[in-house]
């Protein structure tokens, strides 16, 4: 193995975990009320294993708005111009409602298998 190898590999893993849950934790991030994108950015950002670009989340919030799991409104800014904010649709609070519901399961599951010894089941070759 190359000594950046490690590194790179843990980047990676890092990469595909956060595709497969960003969707959510910006829905949740919407559950209380409205937030505007660099405000999304931000508390990605502040979470540390979630930080991301403008480049992953600009997309994501059009196509949940696309998919209906979001709405927009365009609201005046005291410090620069109107900011585009994005709140949950019922759509959206059923699809956070349902992954909130299947997460534990989910992290249960996996979990059990980073922390418990499974019996070999052998060569399958």
């Amino acid at each position: 193995m190359e000594p950046g190898d490690a590194g790179a590999k843990q980047a990676r893993a890092a990469t595909q975990l956060r595709k497969g849950v960003l969707e959510y934790c910006v829905l949740a991030l919407m559950r209380d009320r409205p937030r505007y994108g660099v405000e999304l950015l931000h508390a990605l950002e502040d979470s540390g294993a979630l930080a991301t670009s403008q480049g992953t989340v600009y997309p994501l919030l059009s196509r949940l708005r696309r998919d209906d799991l979001v709405t927009t409104t365009w609201q005046e800014s005291a410090a620069g111009p109107p900011r585009r904010y994005y709140a949950l649709t019922d759509s959206g609070r059923a699809a956070l409602d349902e992954f909130t519901r299947v997460w534990p399961g989910f992290r249960d599951a996996v979990d059990a298998f980073l922390t418990t010894p499974h019996p070999s089941t052998g060569d399958l070759a």
